[in-house]
């Protein structure tokens, strides 16, 4: 254990995350960011979710960002506010009773509940995959505050979260923004599937969200790389236009699996690289042109053998060689979400601490947690 944290006491001093400036004052490197808000309490992307996370010691907070019918930024995971499930063919799949069937980790909101807005249930596609319920930009932003309430998303794993479904309404970009400021925390807005949403503005006349998103940060924030904040995205495209109109820092987030969405549409045909090409280092060298670093899912820096954690990669090494920081997500202290070796036998929680730790000793530079508090105890010596 000494050992660790001496190693763990080198690596905080000669990370590239202390060349960062801007920080709120309270904040101690590495980061740490309140994944949604404190999601693994209260139903996620709400104000009292944020506002529990600072309490909790969260050094920033991340909203996801969709769109109202009215081009209003909302703080949602999905464009989603409900999703229901399909049947092979696309048709929404209905229950013995002739109600649609809930999709029950994708849906955030009581709208479903809601007679009023039935009509507006439907099947769209979403990065290349249909995908059926209640959308966001089918609601004018005036609609959504009136009567829609979040609700736990992951509905039968976190229950004492439902215990809070329909109190808190669906907050604003500019609501996030004033609480983070009141508080001295930063920001950390994900641009949702913004391929799918330039479509829809493009439609509609709207200007982009990017575009949206950047008057506001600018407003609050000014237009400097010193203000606490990261814009963090999956797709690409998005964040090399947002890198010619903003010195705000910019994040690739990258996952296991997959590839970036837009480099699968017109105009980059024959870009087949995956996010894993784009964790190794020819991707790195890519990647630092526009982003200032990466979001890295835990199994690109630690992959799991049977359950428990490998031989980490030297994805952070490579990372920090180029100049970029490296942010992992998402640390949950639910068991299920934890590698074997890091659960707690008859107990709701395990040893996220202990997972946590692991990572930081390779230098990580800050994380996501749905659990802030936990993540502040596992930074104390």
């Amino acid at each position: 254990m000494k050992t660790l944290l001496a190693t763990l006491a080198i690596l905080l001093v000669t990370s590239p995350a202390l060349a960062q400036t801007g920080l709120p004052a309270a904040a101690k490197l590495p980061l740490l960011i309140a994944h949604r808000g404190a999601s693994g309490y209260l139903p996620e992307h709400t104000l009292a979710a944020y506002e529990l996370a600072i309490t909790q010691g969260a050094d920033y907070i991340e909203p996801d960002l969709v769109m109202s019918k009215d081009g209003v930024l909302l703080a949602r995971h999905e464009p989603l506010l409900a999703r229901v499930e399909l049947e092979a063919d696309g048709r929404i799949k209905r229950g013995a009773d002739g109600r649609p069937l809930l999709h029950r980790t994708d849906t955030s909101s009581n709208v479903w509940e809601l007679e009023k807005y039935a009509d507006r249930l439907t099947v769209k596609q979403v990065d290349g995959r249909p995908m059926g319920g209640w959308f966001a930009e089918d609601f004018t932003a005036a609609e959504i505050r009136a009567d829609i309430r979040a609700q736990e998303r992951l509905r039968d794993q976190r229950l004492t979260n439902k215990a809070h479904d329909n109190k808190y309404p669906i907050p604003t970009l500019q609501e996030v923004i004033a609480l983070a400021k009141t508080h001295g925390v930063g920001l950390y807005p994900e641009t949702k599937h913004p391929s799918y949403f330039k479509a829809f503005t493009d439609a509609a006349g709207l200007p982009r969200l990017e575009d949206r998103l950047l008057e506001a940060l600018h407003a609050a924030y000014g237009n400097t790389r010193e203000a606490p904040v990261f814009i963090q995205s999956f797709e690409v495209s998005n964040l090399q236009y947002l890198r010619g109109k903003t010195a705000l820092r910019l994040v690739q987030l990258l996952s296991p699996a997959g590839r970036p969405y837009d480099l699968s549409l017109a105009g980059r045909i024959g870009d087949q690289r995956s996010y894993q090409d784009l964790a190794l280092p020819a991707g790195l060298d890519f990647i630092k042109r526009y982003a200032d670093g990466i979001g890295a899912h835990t199994n690109l820096m630690i992959p799991l053998a049977g359950g428990q954690l490998g031989t980490p990669t030297r994805l952070i090494a490579e990372a920090h060689a180029r100049g970029l920081l490296v942010h992992g997500w998402t640390f949950r202290a639910e068991n299920s979400f934890l590698p074997v070796e890091f659960r707690r036998e008859g107990q709701v929680l395990g040893d996220m601490a202990g997972q946590l730790k692991a990572f930081l000793a390779l230098g990580m530079d800050g994380f996501f947690t749905d659990q802030p508090d936990l993540g502040r105890a596992a930074l104390k010596p």
